[in-house]
């Protein structure tokens, strides 16, 4: 790792003119500038290429009973500046080495009517800017509660945006593309096809949130590191298109709990005039701690198969029973319930699946439904509480180990909480010693209804901290995370790259619920992907749901090759293929792309790129020297044009195509798709075909 750090006014421009302090980026393309107003309330504003993004933006916090909040009557007490240039290596990524260069400012402010003391940390990178709020040890601000944070965001137009409404509880929304203008009539709209309606406001949106201006400025707003904080969501000022903090509330309706010395999360702009380097920004990773886990041989990119799809689509049951057995006294009598003959996490299925992935050359097998108490939590209360260790009748725990093992293929593990976060704390070591003693490496935990003991929402203070206690938890028996109906992800899977997979967002099972947008897996990666991977469970190759199960008349609203393009366009070091084995082996030449592609990777071009229409990425499997595209479509056909620039010079590689048939769309002919072989070096050019709701995906293999 190389490090510079300095600390120089030199460096770059930085200016002491009365209360206004201006600091560029490294390259010159960003100023910010910090300055109080004359009520010595703080602001910033924001300009690419001498452009203004950010108009002037207050900053400042609302504190609960507190005669006096940390919103104005500042003056300056102290400025500090520095310049800092690393170069890291991720445990996983998209590349194998990351730049973290910015400049900083830390203002230093008091409030002399209190005695009281803040500081605001600016860091300016080469793709935009991220600033934090601090609280210094000091006698007259130690413990207090934020009944709200008042960041601003101004923005300078009406622009087009990509955003789901605000929601405490869930991301699970398709996007909508709207000016800003247009989000207070259609967020009541957006509600309504969601369950989930506890939300503040009807101007109010969630980050990762994408802008693009009039002119064709492409804007990124979000957070980084959120730790010990509630998750920051975005209510509108659509009369003045300024943007405003607003933090989810915990059970009592207050939004945080301080204790002096502490910090906020960084909230992040990034802005750009080309859609790619949103993409390809590591700005959110930049802005979290090196990793704490100081052996991290553990952890692993895994790409893995299991019993999941069959039953998001009714074809099998998580529950071994449709009975409500005895309990007494915590013991739960299976003896007398009756089998209801469709339990998916069964011995004979699960080593179906363990064969399947040893026999084409997956890592893990997921395992949902093989604990007791499905039957209660999906029949009777969302409130049931599940223990984490005792297995049903018809799942040996031991037995599939060491089948498993004999195969050489590890079992994920899966916690459903139920909401009971308490008990799953409670529970947690015993857990995760009981994964381990099992040959566990890896689990996926769930968080489905209301969080209990005292209905906190799924995104404030409290309810973040567990999930960051379960990750680091884990980390102490080295156990890899994927959260599911956690909070979406800021970054901290550099701190703690354990994390290795979360949902946060609307996934594949939704394709069985209804549905989702052909065009949603085009926004994704500019909106939920900014904070980190996502386990999004691609590989479908069976549209037509009622074949999965009669009574379920859904659409997966893909083509084939789209479904590919996937595991290259939707990064993850944590792949499925979520199809079940029976519809792969109806495709095998196309499942073969699903056995090559790779997981963990050394670089990464991103060469089209347009939010809601299109992206094509290419990307190079670590230690290797061979390459995987992917492309995915929006609503339209399109013609994508790309060049094999990043082939090595000299170098001839065989190119798989797996490309939409002329006549395939994502509604009437989902599985038309065509392969084809070509050699190709770094001057070969290719125009090919997407078709609505498709795209295509390549291998290029280098020839020896």
């Amino acid at each position: 790792m190389k490090k510079l750090f300095f600390t120089s006014l030199i460096l770059f421009a930085f200016s002491t003119l009365a209360e206004a302090q201006q600091l560029k980026s490294p390259e010159g393309k960003f100023v910010m500038e910090f300055s109080l107003q004359n009520d010595g309330t703080p602001t910033y504003s924001l300009k690419y290429k001498n452009k203004e993004v950010v108009k002037t933006s207050k900053l400042g916090l609302e504190l609960k009973n507190d005669k006096k909040s940390l919103l104005n009557d500042f003056a300056i007490a102290d400025t500090k500046t520095s310049t800092f240039d690393e170069t890291w290596k991720p445990v996983w990524g998209e590349v194998d080495a990351i730049r973290n260069h910015y400049n900083e400012l830390a203002v230093t402010l008091d409030q002399k009517s209190t005695d009281r003391q803040i500081v605001i940390r600016f860091r300016l990178f080469d793709d935009g800017l991220g600033f934090r709020y601090e609280f210094p040890t000091q006698k007259n601000l130690t413990y207090f509660v934020i009944k709200e944070e008042r960041t601003q965001f101004a923005m300078t137009g009406d622009h087009t945006a990509f955003w789901i409404p605000g929601d405490y509880d869930t991301q699970e929304y398709d996007y909508t593309k709207s000016k800003l203008s247009e989000i207070r009539g259609l967020s009541e709209k957006a509600y309504t096809a969601n369950v989930s309606q506890k939300s503040f406001s009807n101007t109010g949106v969630q980050t990762s949130l994408m802008l693009k201006t009039n002119d064709g400025i492409y804007i990124n707003l979000h957070e980084a590191a959120l730790i010990d904080y509630s998750c920051m969501h975005l209510n509108l000022d659509d009369k003045n298109m300024i943007f405003e903090s607003w933090l989810t509330p915990d059970a009592k309706g207050d939004k945080g709990y301080m204790q002096a010395p502490s910090h906020s999360p960084w909230r992040t702009i990034m802005v750009s005039d080309d859609a790619r380097d949103i993409l390809a920004s590591k700005m959110t990773l930049n802005l979290n701690e090196p990793s704490k886990i100081e052996d991290t041989s553990w952890i692993k990119p895994v790409k893995y198969v299991g019993v999941w799809w069959e039953m998001i689509t009714g074809k099998s049951s998580w529950s071994y029973t449709n009975d409500f057995p005895t309990v007494q006294l915590g013991v739960t009598d299976f003896s007398k319930a009756k089998p209801n003959g469709t339990h998916g996490a069964n011995n004979a299925n699960v080593k179906k699946y363990i064969d399947f992935a040893a026999k084409n050359g997956f890592d893990a097998v997921l395992v949902e439904g093989w604990n007791e108490g499905w039957e209660d939590w999906f029949g009777h209360t969302k409130d049931y509480v599940f223990d984490f260790v005792t297995p049903y009748p018809d799942f040996d725990v031991k037995g599939l180990h060491e089948y498993a093992k004999s195969k050489g293929i590890k079992i994920i593990m899966h916690h459903e909480t139920s909401g009971s976060v308490r008990n799953y704390e409670r529970h947690m070591d015993k857990a995760y010693q009981f994964m381990k003693d099992n040959g566990y490496d890896a689990v996926k935990s769930g968080y489905v209804g209301d969080i209990l003991p005292r209905g906190e929402n799924h995104y404030d203070q409290w309810i973040v901290n567990h999930y960051q206690y379960a990750i680091e938890k884990a980390a102490d028996y080295k156990i890899m995370v994927n959260a599911h109906e956690a909070v979406r992800p800021t970054g901290i899977c550099r701190t703690y790259p354990n994390l290795i997979g979360n949902e946060a967002a609307r996934g594949t099972e939704y394709q069985s619920f209804g549905g989702s947008k052909p065009n949603h897996v085009t926004v994704l990666p500019f909106t939920r992907l900014i904070g980190g991977p996502m386990d999004y469970t691609p590989g479908i190759f069976e549209m037509d749901l009622t074949k999965m199960n009669p009574d379920n008349k859904s659409h997966v609203n893909s083509t084939l090759a789209n479904q590919l393009a996937l595991y290259v366009t939707m990064y993850s070091p944590l792949q499925m293929a979520a199809d079940t084995p029976e519809n792969y082996n109806r495709f095998p030449d196309a499942f073969q792309f699903i056995k090559d592609v790779a997981i963990d990777w050394s670089e990464s071009k991103y060469i089209e790129a347009e939010p809601g229409d299109f992206i094509t990425v290419a990307r190079k499997a670590k230690g290797t020297n061979n390459w995987f595209v992917g492309n995915v479509n929006g609503d339209n056909s399109r013609t994508s044009n790309i060049d094999f620039s990043f082939l090595e010079k000299g170098k001839k590689y065989t190119a798989t195509l797996y490309v939409d048939a002329k006549d395939a769309h994502y509604k009437t002919n989902p599985q038309a798709y065509t392969i084809k072989k070509m050699v190709v070096t770094n001057t070969s050019k290719l125009s090919q075909f997407s078709a609505p709701g498709g795209g295509y995906a390549i291998s290029i293999i280098e020839n020896k």
